[in-house]
């Protein structure tokens, strides 16, 4: 390894011990290797910067961001989980399967695990607290639904996956669907086993055929949404790009004139949110580019790729390898920054030893999906305790089970690619 690389690298390390921002980390260690190996005008790096943010597919971000705000203030996600609830309310450990359906959905109109967490946690939360659950236990519910968020399309992580790889966003969307439902699935099973084993005895929902038809046909402005995404872009009406930008005019035309929920005072608040959430992704996106610049130029993508095909000279070898870099990176690293630094180095070997492209997007995805509820820097569990209000060492503790459960299913969906590309093929 060169010079320059150990500069870039250390200096990063260091950065991120010390508490500053992943963004800005990663400028920082950038700028201090251009400016070690001095051959490079500092002109470049604004250059790069503008460069990077210049493309048309990264324009699905912001507005997957702006329509996930869209739908929580519209009174769409509040739908969701009442007719959720209508659904699965009658099963013992009710409302822990309510509130992971409920996510599932969600996730299907987000594409963020964050943002899936908070509106689905906002209102579960208080219900499962009321109604006699432990407050930890129904604190990791939230945690853990809300990793369904990147995986059920549309997935924000797809979308930059696929502008690196060249992987078409809208087979990697197809990819994410049966995983995601096979997961919340097995979630809620865990959860069940949880409720009967420490005998909690929270009153179930009674429902009756007219109570689950009305609260679908009040729901069905939200479900309708992947629909109109996967549909349009696989019948060639628009880009996925593009589908973004029907989202939220759908939404907005939901929640204004359907639900009359939307208006100008929480307008305001909902486009500060999409607003400052995009900048933050953007200047992930554009810092992690300028920083994979660098690595190119000093050959640390094909260097890294010699010693790893030295370590692991066949496909599953590789794959184990690359889930084992993948979980340790989720403990520090948000998704989004391991997509961008991690993916350019590793996908050009998964494509040389003859692994699908959509099918290693979608173990990446998945992956980088069980990162966030990783300690110590899970985007979910900081949400989630930020609803409820329980300590991180009380949530890790709660989550383990289902973390455990979340890597055996990380394992067979590597290893029986079938599951992820039933739907594309």
């Amino acid at each position: 390894m060169s010079s320059v690389a150990i500069i870039l690298f250390s200096s990063l390390l260091i950065f991120i011990f010390i508490g500053v921002p992943i963004a800005y980390s990663l400028g920082l260690s950038t700028l201090i290797a251009i400016l070690y190996k001095g051959a490079i005008p500092l002109l470049v790096m604004p250059q790069r910067l503008f460069t990077s943010a210049d493309s048309f597919p990264l324009l699905a971000v912001p507005f997957f961001i702006l329509a996930g705000e869209l739908m929580q203030y519209g009174g769409i996600s509040k739908r969701l989980v009442d007719f959720a609830n209508e659904l699965l309310g009658w099963i013992t450990g009710s409302l822990a399967h309510v509130s992971i359906a409920a996510c599932a959905f969600f996730a299907a109109i987000s594409g963020s695990s964050a943002a899936t967490t908070a509106a689905i946690g906002g209102i579960m939360y208080p219900e499962m607290k009321k109604r006699g659950y432990p407050e930890d236990f129904a604190a990791a519910i939230q945690a853990i639904g809300g990793t369904l968020g990147v995986v059920i399309p549309p997935s924000i992580p797809f979308v930059i996956y696929g502008t690196i790889t060249g992987a078409s966003v809208g087979d990697l969307f197809l990819s994410g669907i049966i995983p995601g439902l096979i997961a919340a699935l097995a979630y809620m099973g865990l959860s069940y086993l949880y409720v009967k084993r420490h005998g909690i005895t929270s009153t179930t929902h009674k429902t009756s055929l007219y109570k689950l038809l009305s609260s679908f046909v009040k729901a069905i402005w939200g479900l309708l949404m992947p629909a109109i995404i996967l549909g349009g872009i696989y019948g060639g009406i628009f880009t996925p790009t593009e589908a973004a930008v029907v989202a939220v005019v759908y939404s907005l035309f939901v929640g204004i004139f359907i639900y009359r929920e939307l208006n100008i005072k929480n307008m305001q608040k909902m486009f500060l949110n999409a607003g400052l959430t995009s900048a933050m992704v953007m200047t992930l996106i554009t810092m992690a580019s300028l920083f994979g610049w660098v690595m190119t130029i000093e050959n640390i993508p094909q260097t890294t790729a010699s010693a790893i095909l030295s370590i692991a000279d066949n496909k599953w070898m590789f794959l184990l390898l690359v889930n084992i870099v993948y979980l340790v990176a989720g403990m520090f690293l948000d998704t989004t920054a391991i997509i961008l630094l991690l993916v350019p180095i590793f996908f050009p070997i998964a494509s040389q030893l003859g692994i699908n492209l959509v099918h290693f997007g979608m173990i990446t995805v998945f992956n980088l999906a069980v990162g966030q509820i990783t300690p110590p820097f899970g985007v979910c569990l900081f949400v989630s305790s930020g609803i409820s209000g329980i300590s991180l060492e009380k949530l890790t503790k709660q989550i383990l089970p289902y973390l455990g459960l979340a890597i055996i299913l990380v394992l067979i969906y590597t290893y029986i690619p079938g599951i992820s590309l039933l739907l594309v093929k």
